[in-house]
């Protein structure tokens, strides 16, 4: 839609009014899911790293088990050999056989001790690490539990504004195409650096809304003539008059409730 850049001031103020509406109603719909999103995020983020240690103490577990499974074997090497030494040691020919043979029986006996001691080590590993298993699991279990509830709750909310939320964004960009860049530039710059987002005020008692100074009388005609675009000295913000808010107000609700 090409736009019009010969269009009245007031043709402009309702134009600008209009979309500060619109975006304010889809400002409206994102603060509803407020910070769900993010935190269904860090939730799923949360149990990705339960589920990843929960891998890695199970893995642990095993690397233990192998290791005394290997232990076990040496053992049962050793007995074999300090069998076969104490056979060899009752046919010696010399004390310097026997002392060899002693030398390697008990070299096997400290092999069997130190083997048990890993054991033990190892045993007592696999217990820690259970008891880390059995905790990490109870977190993982209401970690997901509660990132479901957030899912469900967040999905539940998309549900019911995605559709709107959508129209309304396309609708903005509309109202956009109606108005002269120049325009569309200044309101997207106040937009963002003002309170609530809110570019677009009709004055309320005598003030720019939600601001406390009162603005001169005579400034007030000027707004109301609708002949000028008029900005809030303090705010930036720019002003229209509550005639002009209300009546495009009004329009813009039945609008709304159409999509």
């Amino acid at each position: 839609m090409a736009k019009k850049e010969d269009s009245s001031v007031e043709a402009k103020l309702r134009a600008l009014y209009d979309l500060q509406l619109i975006d304010s109603r889809v400002d409206e719909i994102r603060n509803v899911r407020g910070e769900l999103p993010l935190e269904v995020e860090d939730l799923e983020d949360e149990v990705l790293g339960l589920k990843t240690r929960m891998d890695k103490l199970k893995s642990d577990l095993e690397n233990i088990n192998f290791e005394i499974g290997a232990k076990k074997n040496l053992i049962e090497e050793a007995k074999t050999l300090i069998k076969k030494y104490g056979e060899q040691q009752k046919n010696v020919r010399n004390s310097r056989e026997f002392n060899s043979i002693s030398k390697e029986l008990e070299f096997q006996e400290l092999e069997i001790q130190l083997a048990d001691k890993n054991i033990k080590e190892f045993k007592a590993q696999i217990e820690q690490k259970k008891a880390v298993i059995s905790e990490t699991k109870e977190r993982l279990s209401e970690r997901d539990a509660h990132l479901k509830h957030k899912k469900s709750e967040l999905n539940a909310i998309l549900a019911e504004t995605e559709k709107e939320e959508k129209a309304l964004l396309e609708e903005s960009i509309k109202f956009q195409d109606k108005i002269e860049d120049r325009l569309v530039k200044a309101y997207a710059r106040i937009r963002k650096n003002v309170k609530n987002g809110l570019a677009v005020v009709p004055i309320e008692r005598g003030a720019s809304g939600g601001s406390f100074f009162t603005i001169p009388p005579q400034v007030q005609v000027e707004i109301a003539s609708r002949k000028k675009i008029i900005t809030d000295e303090h705010s930036g913000r720019i002003l229209v008059d509550p005639t002009l808010a209300e009546e495009e107000s009004e329009k813009m609700q039945k609008m709304f409730a159409k999509l």
